[in-house]
């Protein structure tokens, strides 16, 4: 097993900053001191000593919200494990959850062996899996006791897409019972899918098939409603509650009010929805809109959905910022839906790109320092039973380490970067910082502008239950 020496650099945690050396041992960090000091009264002996003045040394990015390979309107989300996690790695993240998704009809643990197969042997940085449940009867309830005990501490549910995810009701408030008694967390897909039906349905009737229409046939009103629904039935049954890719201001306000009011509800929102919009974007000329297609929409921003997501995260009714990184190629896959919007695949590529873009936030004073690591490791490591080893910088945790470059920049485009997909949704988005160098659990993978990791690295998380349940 080898040894690293970190040297010089500032420490960044979601507790603050210090200057010290971080040595790592093998899989693990070891010591973190003060530089010029020594260890044991004499220097450490190492087998690699990396130079960071004048660099962040941060925890690696978690992101918690990813679909690799999967199915979606007639065809499957182009990255793999394998390149989807080795573009993660490329962006400073070390660790993904992805979603195990529910076949109709078929018991979740058949569906959990299968994703299982999926990733094993293939991924680049570690793994873990959160559980979709859209058919919830004895089995599926019972399944969800088995999935707790494998490391699956986390279900989502849908209120949206009928007869593909949607769960009604009463089969979510079955499923939120379970939840309360077993300690899993909840997430919920909050919109009113039964709205936006009809609201498709009308809008395509009427010859509107441009991508802009996405966004107006899922209107603000239906996911702030729906969010407030789900609280309301996480309320019922005691059971904590997890609001996913949150776009709109006013669903914000409902999460707010919960939490004022002393509710064990959270949530996360997007990269997308701090930058982009429905008139910028899903309005673009011609067919181009749909490069942006993703559910929750994109916001507009002459109503201030964007500015209100950095409010959120600033007040911490906001937690986390994952990506839903579900990327669909325009060829072949986006152009399926091109004489009818609500045929395109939903999904925007960013797992290799969150942690530059949050770090954005701080560039243009949105967010400090030690929050983009809260919001980007350290929260969604506790929120979802993995803190300690991952989300921080300190003795016993995995080396999963970044070293960021204050001072590098970073410009975005489909010709640079490493997501299986034929565009970018960040096309000349330029970032000041840069990710000069990740490890995984001590093991260099990105280096020098080069890729040093390799499928299989990466190993399942066994998770345990939320940090954050009461």
């Amino acid at each position: 097993m080898s040894s690293t020496l970190i040297t010089g650099g500032t420490i960044v945690n979601a507790t603050g900053t210090c200057t010290a050396d971080v040595l790592v041992d093998g899989e693990r960090i070891a010591a973190v001191f003060a530089p010029g000091t020594s260890l044991g009264n004499h220097p450490p002996v190492v087998d690699r000593t990396i130079d960071a003045t004048g660099k962040y040394v941060i925890p690696g990015g978690v992101d918690a919200h990813t679909h690799m390979e999967m199915p979606f309107g007639g065809t499957n989300a182009s990255d793999t494990f394998e390149t989807g996690t080795r573009a993660a790695a490329w962006g400073g993240t070390t660790t993904i959850v992805d979603f195990v998704v529910q076949k109709a009809g078929e018991n979740p643990l058949v569906q959990y062996e299968r994703w299982q197969e999926k990733a094993a042997g293939k991924c680049a940085i570690d793994y873990g899996f959160h559980q979709i449940l859209s058919d919830v009867d004895d089995s599926s309830l019972s399944a969800m006791d088995e999935l707790v005990r494998e490391g699956v501490t986390s279900f989502k549910f849908f209120m949206a897409y009928k007869g593909v995810f949607l769960s009604d009701d009463g089969q979510i408030l079955r499923g939120m019972q379970k939840a309360r008694d077993n300690g899993a967390l909840i997430m919920m897909h909050a919109e009113n899918g039964s709205v936006i039906d009809v609201l498709v349905q009308q809008s395509v009737a009427r010859g509107d098939t441009s991508p802009y229409h996405h966004g107006l046939t899922r209107p603000w009103q239906a996911e702030a409603e729906a969010t407030h629904r789900a609280i309301m039935l996480a309320d019922i049954t005691g059971a904590p509650l997890y609001i996913v890719h949150v776009s709109a201001k006013q669903a914000v306000e409902q999460i707010a009010m919960a939490r004022d009011n002393g509710r064990n509800v959270f949530a996360e929102t997007c990269p997308q929805y701090l930058y982009l919009s429905l008139e910028e974007h899903l309005g673009a000329p011609g067919f181009e809109g749909a490069k942006w297609v993703c559910s929750t929409p994109l916001r507009s921003r002459a109503e201030h959905h964007q500015q209100h997501m950095w409010q959120g995260l600033r007040t911490n009714d906001l937690q986390v910022v994952s990506t839903d990184h579900c990327p669909f190629c325009m060829r072949g896959q986006k152009e399926l839906g091109r004489d009818d919007f609500s045929k395109i695949p939903n999904g925007i590529g960013s797992v290799e790109h969150r942690m530059d873009l949050l770090y954005q936030g701080v560039v243009l004073g949105e967010i400090s320092l030690p929050r983009w690591v809260e919001i980007c490791s350290t929260t969604p490591a506790r929120m979802f039973g993995m803190y300690g080893r991952k989300g921080v910088i300190q003795p016993g945790a995995d080396a999963d380490i970044v070293i960021y470059d204050p001072k590098g920049k970073t410009r975005i485009s489909a010709e640079t970067h490493h997501m299986n997909i034929d565009h970018s949704a960040w096309e000349g988005f330029e970032v000041d910082g840069h990710v000069d160098t990740v490890l995984s659990r001590g093991r260099v993978i990105v280096d020098e502008n080069s890729f040093h990791g390799q499928a299989g690295h990466g190993e399942y998380l066994k998770r345990s239950l939320s940090q954050y349940l009461i």
